[in-house]
């Protein structure tokens, strides 16, 4: 009888009745809250009562929720059972390919339908909407993942969608319009001439590219112009990432049935969501003196507010519609290059993700827009998934930091987020084998607007 080798073990999965039982709430450990959120027009901070027209009274005592974990509904978690536990993975073939000492591991939440991690929020935003009698939601998308699991979200739920798709990437990945509109969504592109904003901004510049602060505008204003609808939104706010820290949870199980501990911690960064997915239960054992770690979160040179970004209050959208936050921001009017990472376009930073760099927990890095695509066709050719522009941003570091290991001579542990596939975006990857994908450099815009001291 012939011997067989055993197999390596690849990958590490949890079973669904593993699932979380109840988000990971940061703010419990934080030694100081984060400074509170202002009103738009007073500059007061805001109660519950400012911000119902927009959200659902659950998701905002989420916001202001002071207990370390939140449970999760029932028929969240069932909804989660569809992709959920995701797997982690250990890149074999990458330490393989790089000739590195380090332990290489990610975790990849490409297998929700949409092809990546936002449906941990859009399913939570979706039932508590349900539960208080919502009928329709007003969104933003930038690369069109947050808008594709939104639209998913809604055909679970039966709530109508209109997603207001920034138009460099409406222009750019029209397969990701697509997706939501089989799901039942409807897309336009931002700016748009279906609110006054949209139509102010196409008056002055009829090929405006579009921000994802000039969607959020759009999507505020629709919400309160439409009764039965609400603002759901995919990054930046407390409850969102709040909801995302599924993601960190199950990788704790799954790097203890690996047996391994990381020692570096990395994911990309726009507004926040999957980086603190991954990243806040981490620290949170940090914070409560259990572990120590590196953690490192990766933004696009294109729209660096971490590295080169102020941190103060400022508007979280174009329009100056929404609360003012204490975060790192490129000012409001600020409108990034069209980078194939849509999803990173923004101008400012979650306030919890910028308090933890504030605080020196996190460190920020930026890289070009050419290194990253480098690194995911590296990673491709090795794993074999194709990532999202976003995720390549987490894996060039992934890259780096497993060289800088070789380099030394040490054995590191690392584990990343691979927040999504690449799959709608291959013409990005075509432009790049191509050799015509740009670098853009940051170039600040003039904010003639008064910001909030």
């Amino acid at each position: 009888m012939r011997r067989y080798q055993p197999v390596e073990r690849t990958k590490f999965m949890l079973g669904e009745e593993q699932i979380p039982r109840a988000f990971y709430n940061i703010a419990a450990d934080l030694k100081e809250p984060p400074p509170p959120p202002l009103h738009p027009g007073t500059g007061q901070p805001i109660g519950p009562g400012d911000l119902a027209p927009l959200f659902p009274m659950e998701l905002i005592k989420q916001v202001v929720a002071t207990e370390q974990e939140i449970e999760i509904p029932d028929p969240v978690r069932q909804a989660y059972a569809l992709y959920r536990p995701s797997p982690l993975i250990r890149a074999r073939r990458l330490e393989q390919a790089l000739d590195t000492p380090a332990h290489i591991y990610y975790k990849y939440e490409g297998v929700s339908a949409p092809g990546s991690h936002k449906p941990n929020t859009a399913i939570a935003q979706a039932f508590y909407a349900k539960q208080e009698g919502v009928t329709r939601f007003a969104t933003e998308t930038g690369a069109g993942q947050w808008g594709s699991a939104l639209a998913f979200a809604g055909a679970l739920f039966g709530i109508e969608v209109k997603v207001y798709m920034v138009r460099a990437s409406y222009d750019q990945k029209p397969y990701r319009r697509i997706l939501m509109e089989t799901y039942g969504a409807q897309v336009t592109a931002s700016p748009s001439p279906d609110t006054q904003y949209g139509q102010s901004l196409l008056a002055a510049d009829t090929g405006h590219p579009g921000s994802l602060g000039v969607a959020i505008s759009e999507a505020i204003e629709d919400t309160v112009t439409h009764p039965g609808t609400k603002y759901s939104l995919g990054s930046v706010f407390d409850f969102v990432l709040l909801h995302q820290t599924v993601i960190g949870q199950e990788a704790i199980l799954q790097m203890e049935m690996a047996g391994e501990e990381p020692d570096t911690i990395i994911a990309c960064v726009g507004g926040g969501s999957n980086f603190a997915g991954l990243a806040f239960p981490f620290i949170g054992r940090q914070l409560r003196g259990e572990a120590t770690y590196r953690v490192i979160a990766v933004e696009p040179e294109a729209a660096p507010s971490l590295t080169k970004g102020r941190y103060e209050y400022d508007f979280g959208d174009t329009g100056q519609m929404a609360p003012l936050v204490k975060m790192h921001t490129l000012g409001h009017a600020f409108v990034p290059p069209p980078i194939h990472a849509g999803g990173l376009r923004y101008h400012g930073m979650a306030p919890l993700v910028s308090k933890l760099v504030d605080d020196g927990m996190v460190e920020a890095r930026a890289v070009h827009q050419t290194p990253t695509f480098e690194a995911g066709v590296r990673f491709a050719r090795a794993e074999g998934i194709v990532p999202a522009p976003e995720s390549n941003h987490a894996v060039r570091v992934a890259i780096d930091e497993a060289l800088a290991a070789k380099a030394a001579g040490e054995k590191k542990v690392i584990l990343f987020n691979l927040s999504g596939h690449g799959h709608f975006d291959l013409a990005a990857y075509e432009a790049y084998l191509a050799g015509r994908l740009e670098d853009f450099e940051y170039r600040p815009t003039e904010d003639k607007e008064a910001v909030a001291a």
